[in-house]
């Protein structure tokens, strides 16, 4: 699922299949500080955003991903580790990609004259109302996921984010939700899997959206139709090229995140999916997607090398 966060002048428009507009009218002047580690402010060091509405409107303008940190103020510890080590990935923040907002998970905006918690909005349902990270896309213009939620990343209770784990989630392709999820996925995988070290295909991402979309909409999962597909696919890459993929469900229930890592996770306990897995490719293309049954379906296309 898409879900959309567009703002514009003073309207915010947020789009989860037929949400309505909404109109935001407390936009306040943007304020900004330190990260909490003391360092002082300078050209190296990422500047956070207070205001959502101002955070929004600069990364459009100049065609950024907006980083959201929602942040709970009774676990200002946590606040202080994560805040210290996004400047180690300073390469990656300044002179940016980014525009960055530090928010507190009560942060409210006004649509349509009514007052609303942010954090609650259904743009930001993989959060579910908790403290994390979340990314709008604001940078690729022509792309269909422009001005959509395109990360979220739960804070869970126990669970760190440590500098290495924020360099992934800064460095992923472009992509929808579910297809930055998976590529999370692969790439936290201990053992290193490289098949996301090549180049994200949008023949490959489209087939493997499709195929996941097919798989959750039957509550099956398999290689459905992969014979007409294998052809239809390899027309599309080129003579050096043949397609290979792979497939996995979730636990019902769970989290994008969660069921992401169970995919990749299942896919390690078997070596054959394991080595289409673990193995560089020169175009790749995941996603994954939640069937009526609450049970997640991911795949996985490669376009591998004869």
């Amino acid at each position: 699922m898409l879900v959309r966060c567009f703002l514009g002048a003073l309207t915010m428009l947020a789009l989860a299949h037929s949400s309505p507009a909404h109109e935001v009218a407390n936009a306040k002047n943007a304020t900004n500080k330190a990260p909490a580690n003391g360092q002082p402010i300078s050209a190296e060091t990422p500047i956070w955003h207070t205001d959502y509405a101002q955070a929004y409107l600069k990364a459009k303008a100049e065609e950024k991903f907006l980083l959201i940190f929602f942040d709970d103020p009774q676990q200002t510890d946590y606040e202080k580790r994560l805040l210290s080590q996004l400047p180690q990935s300073s390469q990656h923040l300044t002179p940016g990609r980014y525009v960055l907002a530090h928010l507190p998970l009560d942060a409210k905006v006004t649509t349509n004259g009514q007052e609303s918690v942010l954090v609650q909005h259904e743009s930001f349902a993989e959060l579910r109302g908790g403290q994390g990270v979340a990314i709008v896309d604001l940078m690729h213009t022509k792309a269909k996921f422009y001005t959509y939620v395109v990360s979220c990343f739960p804070f869970e209770q126990g669970k760190t984010y440590d500098s290495a784990t924020m360099d992934i989630v800064l460095t992923l392709p472009p992509g929808t939700i579910t297809q930055r999820t998976m590529v999370f996925a692969v790439r936290m995988q201990p053992e290193g899997a490289q098949s996301t070290h090549g180049q994200i295909d949008e023949t490959l991402a489209g087939e493997a959206e499709s195929h996941s979309d097919y798989q959750a909409n039957i509550g099956v999962q398999g290689h459905h139709n992969w014979d007409v597909r294998f052809h239809r696919i390899n027309a599309r890459l080129g003579a050096d090229l043949a397609a290979q993929e792979v497939c996995a469900e979730s636990w019902p229930n769970e989290s994008l995140v969660e069921a992401c890592i169970d995919c990749v996770h299942s896919w390690r306990q078997s070596s054959g999916h394991w080595d289409a897995v673990r193995s560089y490719h020169p175009r790749y293309g995941y996603d994954i997607k939640r069937g009526r049954n609450g049970i997640w379906y991911a795949t996985g296309i490669f376009g591998r090398r004869w």
